[in-house]
């Protein structure tokens, strides 16, 4: 149920104190005996809040030490390029991980003027360094909570290839990390912040210019200013803030306006999101609420998380597109606008995404690539160019330059953005006028995401369940035609189970950062054969879990 003031804007009693965040980064130290406390990679790494201990010094300093020894084993002997969001604790966290990279003697990349840099920006300086420079490999680092309330931190590492670390590398960093806690960081090599920013092993990075002026390699920039798209463009306070203005500038986009360019660590002049909370996700339309509210001044508004990694689309007659939405119509986009990708380049999504999505792929004639959830599964493929197109339901998205070159492994919510402008630019159609056809072609859906209490134990036994313990043969009527522990498209653990049927599904896997399961399902029978399909989900996990 909805929070009675979801919508609405943030008064004064919803913001955090910011001071009293930043003093507990470094006066609270965790206790590595509490599971809560201890360093913990989700899909998108460790994340917490400073005041629970859950997101302190002591944390950034095990993990960065941590990532250094990793390097170091790995054979990474390349610089580390590190950018920071706009929460509260990524400028401590930034600064706390300098001290330790610089006190181990490792070579740092980071933005000019110290700016703030969103996590595709990062990704992409990786694949670029380590393509011109043969034989030496960089990777990097991201302090970013991405779209989570302004209390929290995050921290986030990614390998060479550019892209999220997967759970091998980053259960080996999660626990060297705790073992440093439980040994009060007296591995830990550091030295203090002043020293290291001035050190000849700190290089200034022009992320922006970079990442800014090579957009025309992914999207048709030429095409969106020839139509004279009208954009409005807000970063919600992230990081992208600099990046839609020098966007502007650069490309020449006259009719673009960069909503609310300011920023504030307490993101007081957002709308509540549907919990009653501060949270900065652009795949919500109460967080999203006061741009939907002006949608009839732009062609296309659009909007990003903190770190510029998610997407949201807003159309006059739509409103915010449900994200699913939006992939069909992307994929259908991309796969018929870029001549050089090949016939063999598939179709990346994650198992929790739209069944239109597989219809929509297969009247193209494309292959399908379904994994489990976590952006880090696209990773390979989009940089050997398998994987044209790797998206999430949660408004997570990146695809191959024109020329079929990776641009970034990381999920990129402003080349995202931008497309649906393309998109109109080039067929003269907003995106929610090309979900009306596809729906029309391939069928409606009603989608819907719930979350049911469990605890640790329950959750790893939803983990670890198997196709063998699900006795029912149908599913709201249907005949169930797979019951999957394990992602097609990459034999990956789905870490839950997946049922289908021809015209239905439900997913169901545990949270990594909550005490809930969450259940995904869709139908594409109506809302009310969706409410059966949640109902029976809910009753066969419950079942499992006991």
């Amino acid at each position: 149920m909805a929070h009675p003031r979801a919508g609405t804007p943030a008064t004064a009693d919803d913001l955090i104190d910011v001071a009293a965040v930043e003093r507990a980064y470094y006066d609270i130290a965790p206790d590595p005996a509490d599971p809560d406390q201890r360093v913990a990679f989700g899909t998108s790494g460790h994340r917490g809040s400073s005041l629970a201990g859950a997101f302190n010094e002591a944390h950034v300093l095990a993990m960065t030490q941590a990532i250094v020894e990793y390097r170091e084993r790995a054979g990474i002997e390349g610089p580390v390029f590190i950018g920071f969001d706009t929460h509260a604790l990524s400028i401590p966290a930034w600064r706390s991980a300098l001290e330790v990279l610089v006190g181990n003697g490792v070579t740092v990349f980071t933005a000019e003027e110290d700016q703030f840099t969103p996590t595709p920006a990062i990704s992409r300086a990786i694949l670029r360094f380590n393509a011109e420079n043969a034989g030496v490999r960089a990777d990097g680092i991201v302090v970013t909570p991405s779209h989570n309330p302004p209390a929290d931190g995050g921290f986030k590492y990614n390998p060479p290839s550019g892209g999220p670390a997967d759970t091998d590398i980053t259960a080996t960093i999660a626990a060297r990390a705790n073992e440093l806690l439980e040994n009060r960081l007296r591995d830990v090599q550091r030295i203090p912040f002043d020293r290291a920013r001035s050190s000849e092993l700190v290089i200034d990075y022009p992320f922006l210019g970079e990442y800014v002026t090579a957009l025309g390699e992914v999207v048709n920039l030429d095409a969106i200013r020839a139509a004279d798209v009208h954009i409005g463009a807000d970063p919600l306070g992230g990081a992208s803030v600099a990046y839609w203005g020098e966007i502007k500038d650069f490309y020449g986009l006259g009719s673009m306006t960069v909503v609310n360019p300011n920023t504030d660590p307490a993101f007081g002049f957002m709308t509540l999101d549907t919990d009653g909370k501060i949270r900065m996700d652009c795949s919500s339309p109460d967080a999203m609420a006061s741009l939907i509210a002006a949608r009839e001044q732009y062609d296309i508004a659009t909007g990003n998380d903190a770190d510029a990694d998610r997407h949201g689309i807003v159309t006059s007659d739509a409103g915010l597109m449900n994200p699913n939405h939006y992939l069909a119509v992307a994929i259908d986009y991309l796969f018929t606008h870029r001549e050089d990708w090949g016939p063999e380049a598939a179709v990346g999504k994650t198992l929790v995404s739209s069944s239109l999505i597989d219809r929509v792929v297969a009247g193209m004639g494309r292959r399908l690539v379904e994994v489990p959830v976590g952006f880090k599964y696209f990773v390979d493929g989009l940089l050997d160019g398998s994987v044209a197109f790797g998206g999430e339901e949660s408004a997570g998205a990146s695809f191959l330059t024109f020329d079929h070159s990776p641009w970034s492994t990381d999920k990129d919510g402003i080349i995202m953005n931008l497309l649906a402008s393309e998109i109109l630019a080039v067929t003269g159609k907003i995106p929610s006028e090309r979900y009306a056809e596809l729906a029309d072609q391939y069928g409606r859906s009603a989608y819907a995401r719930i979350d049911a209490p469990a605890d640790r134990r329950q959750k790893a036994r939803l983990a670890a369940l198997s196709a063998d313990q699900v006795s029912a043969s149908q599913l709201a009527g249907e005949p169930i035609t797979a019951i999957l522990t394990e992602a097609p498209g990459n034999g990956a653990a789905i870490g839950g189970l997946k049922v289908t049927t021809d015209n239905a599904w439900f997913a169901a896997r545990p949270s990594g950062t909550e005490d809930v399961y969450k259940i995904y399902a869709e139908s594409f029978h109506g809302p009310e054969h969706l409410a059966q399909v949640q109902a029976q989900a809910q009753e066969l996990v419950d079942s499992v879990l006991g």
